[in-house]
Parts: structure tokens; C-alpha cells; sequence
């Protein structure tokens, strides 16, 4: 690691980040931070319209039940679209690289992929495309038709599952074992700031941004965005 990368903890974050990603991770930290974000956001569409003065102990069992309900179909229905999304994403691909094959002209397969790669393709110039090019060319063609499902996309959508699942639990375990309702919307809501505070410092992280700003617009943007779905009937 070099002086310039010591001196950025943005780029030194992004290059572990990377060489990470050939080791097996499922989800990228917005992927990860996204559905953790979801689940929350439900949760809270139940627990923030609880009202302290009238409910009694059998509309918290009921909140409990609906949110965790809630969750539960909302991360089904989040993991098959990620599915989905990686069927789509290969069949783009697949389909990029048909068109870069059939190119008549080089300069038609280097505009194709330029535009794939995006704004970093001028650095690479006519040599890097045509070597991308003749690099695409080598390589057995791409696959006619349905794209299949991987095991990896399974483990994946597990994945996506399991995070909007599982930040149910965090919000709505202080309802469980705490029989003063109002202390325990407290501490639910405390729970609430606490994890929209480390989504955004997680994603101010991964986006070489300042980590503690994030952190604290994430949890500023969280309450408008609830108010809003609350107001709205959940």
C-alpha cells in the first residue's frame, strides 16, 4: 500500500473492498445495508403508530405478529426480485457481448463496450478497447435464451432474506421483555436511530465519504421517510 493510499482511508477502504470481493461475499454493503434498511422501515411503520395511551398488552402482541409477519413476506418478495435482477444483469451481459461479436466495424464493438464501462473507458483509449475487444472475441459465445439460476443467486436471496428479516427482531424485542410501554417505545425507538446511524456510516464508508455525516443524515432522512409512510397509513 502506497503513501498516497495511507494518507485516504476512502481509497484504502475501497481496495480492501475489492479483493474482498473474490472471497465468497454474497452481498455488496449496499446491497447489505439496503435490505437492512427495508426491514427497518417496516418494523417501524408498526411500531411508530402504537400509541402508548390506549394500547394494552394483546395490540402489542398484535404489532408483534403483523411486523414480524410483515418482514417475513417483504423479504421473500426482496429476495426472488434480486433474483431476478441477476437474471436480467447476465442476460444484459450476455447480450453485450452477441453485440460485440457481430460488431462489422472494431469501432462499433469499442463504442459498445466504452459505453458499458462508462466515463473510465476514455483512459483506456483504442488500444485497451480493442484489446477488450479481441479479449471478448476469444472467449466461447455467450449463452442463447433463459439465463439459470446459480447456486450463488440462492445463497444470495437467502441472504437478502435474512437481513430484512432479522432487523425486525432488534426494534421490536424491547415490546417483548419490557412491560412499561412507554419505555419501551423508548428504547425501540433509540434501537432505530442506532441502526439507520450504522447504515449510513456503512455506506458513507464504502462511498469514501465522511462516515459520521453520513451517519447522521442516514438517521435524519429515516425519521422524514417514516413520518411520511406513517402520515401516508403505513
Amino acid at each position: 500500500m502506497n503513501e498516497a493510499t495511507e494518507h485516504d482511508p476512502a481509497v484504502a477502504t475501497l481496495i480492501k473492498d475489492l479483493e474482498s470481493q473474490g472471497e465468497g461475499r454474497l452481498l455488496d454493503p449496499i446491497d447489505r445495508n439496503s435490505e437492512i434498511l427495508f426491514g427497518l422501515f417496516m418494523v417501524l411503520t408498526f411500531t411508530g403508530t402504537l400509541s402508548v395511551a390506549t394500547a394494552g398488552r394483546e395490540d402489542v402482541k398484535l404489532m408483534l405478529v403483523a411486523a414480524i409477519g410483515c418482514n417475513i413476506a417483504w423479504g421473500f418478495v426482496d429476495g426472488v426480485m434480486y433474483v431476478l435482477r441477476n437474471l436480467v444483469v447476465r442476460a444484459r451481459e450476455a447480450t453485450l457481448q452477441r453485440a460485440v461479436r457481430a460488431a462489422r466495424r472494431p469501432e462499433q464493438a469499442h463504442h459498445l463496450i466504452a459505453t458499458q464501462i462508462g466515463p473510465m473507458a476514455a483512459g483506456l483509449g483504442a488500444p485497451g478497447l480493442e484489446r477488450v475487444r479481441l479479449w471478448i472475441m476469444d472467449q466461447p459465445p455467450p449463452p442463447v435464451g433463459r439465463m439459470r439460476m446459480t447456486a450463488h443467486d440462492l445463497r444470495s436471496a437467502l441472504g437478502v432474506f435474512l437481513l430484512v428479516f432479522l432487523s425486525t427482531f432488534p426494534v421490536v424485542l424491547p415490546f417483548v421483555f419490557i412491560e412499561d410501554l412507554q419505555l419501551a417505545k423508548r428504547l425501540s425507538a433509540a434501537t432505530a436511530i442506532a441502526m439507520l446511524f450504522l447504515c449510513g456510516y456503512g455506506w458513507g464508508r464504502y462511498g469514501g465519504l465522511s462516515p459520521w455525516r453520513a451517519g447522521l443524515v442516514m438517521v435524519l432522512l429515516g425519521v422524514v421517510v417514516e413520518a411520511i409512510v406513517i402520515a401516508l397509513g403505513g
